[in-house]
């Protein structure tokens, strides 16, 4: 607060002082022995009076220098916690015209003549950057502070969305597990599977040579959890060295089109039913072995028997 008080006294004296002294011989201070008789001494005093103002001066110049700088600093500090396009700009503009000023008050050091007017005024605009630097420093603050709270926030709604996804994800494994379970309770089976060989009269045969077709039959279970309505049922006959006997068509597997050696179409009930199909037996000599049928309906295999024929 001294030097504030002293900074314009010390220009003014410097700006007028030494000129009056001129014109009127006398001395503004006065000598150091309070003798203002010696023309010589009065001027040594006021040279060594001016030199400590002149002094006193250079002390405020350079601490205005030092404020200046630091708030130039400051404003580069400022802009390292904001992230607004606006406030940037802002700060930047206010850095900006700190270092304009910055510059004009060490422009003053290069002068022979200390300019009184000037340093008042860079004194005064060091007072509105002070200010504008404060409230910026309250602004940004301010927006912190908000930042850290929506980043709180933020936070717990991750957390939440981590945990409605996580449950959803449960729901969506138990929903499977359930639909699973729907499906295999939903899911047509065969019982009673019978296979027989036949003759061309009907009557059973014992003899490959003999075998003219054959004898699929078996039961459709009861199921109530299973959906009504038209049914096709595939029967996949198989012979001894794997090959698929008399095949007719094609039908979808797992992901895979399979050869069938039969096809009929049901109206399924939900009730138990009895279900019969004819397989021809091949034109080639058949082998002597282990015959195989598997059953299928809705794209899933819902029986299979076997049979041995001796040569």
């Amino acid at each position: 607060m001294k030097k504030i008080l002293i900074l314009p006294l010390t220009f003014l004296l410097l700006s007028g002082a030494f000129t009056a002294c001129k014109k009127d011989g006398s001395s503004v201070f006065g000598s150091a022995d309070g003798n203002s008789d010696d023309p010589e001494a009065v001027i040594e005093d006021q040279a060594r009076e001016l030199e400590e103002l002149r002094a006193l001066a250079e002390m405020d110049r350079r601490e205005m220098e030092n404020q200046y700088e630091q708030f130039a600093m400051q404003y580069d500090e400022l802009k390292k916690g904001v992230s607004d396009p606006e406030v940037l700009k802002e700060l930047e503009a206010e850095k900006k015209r700190t270092q304009e000023l910055l510059a004009q008050i060490r422009q003053l050091k290069n002068d022979k003549q200390v300019n009184s007017a000037e340093i008042l005024r860079l004194k005064k605009e060091l007072e509105s950057v002070r200010e504008i630097l404060r409230s910026y420093i309250i602004q940004v603050d301010s927006l912190t502070r908000e930042n850290g709270r929506l980043r709180g926030k933020l936070d717990d709604a991750r957390l939440r969305l981590d945990e409605a996804t996580g449950t959803i994800s449960t729901l969506n494994e138990d929903r499977a597990k359930l639909n699973a379970k729907v499906e295999r309770a939903a899911q047509l089976n065969a019982s009673g599977i019978s296979i027989s060989a036949v003759k061309k009269n009907g009557k059973a045969a014992k003899k490959t040579k003999e075998i003219s077709r054959f004898n699929v039959g078996f039961n459709l279970q009861r199921n109530v959890t299973a959906s009504t309505g038209e049914r096709r049922v595939y029967v996949r006959f198989m012979a001894p060295s794997g090959a698929v006997m008399s095949p007719g068509g094609k039908f979808t597997y797992e992901n895979k089109t399979l050869d069938y050696s039969a096809v009929k179409s049901i109206e399924y009930t939900g009730e138990e039913q009895h279900i019969s199909l004819v397989v021809p037996a091949s034109d080639d000599f058949l082998q002597p072995g282990r015959y195989s049928v598997h059953i299928f309906c809705d794209g899933q295999m819902i029986g299979s028997s076997s049979i041995t024929i001796e040569k």
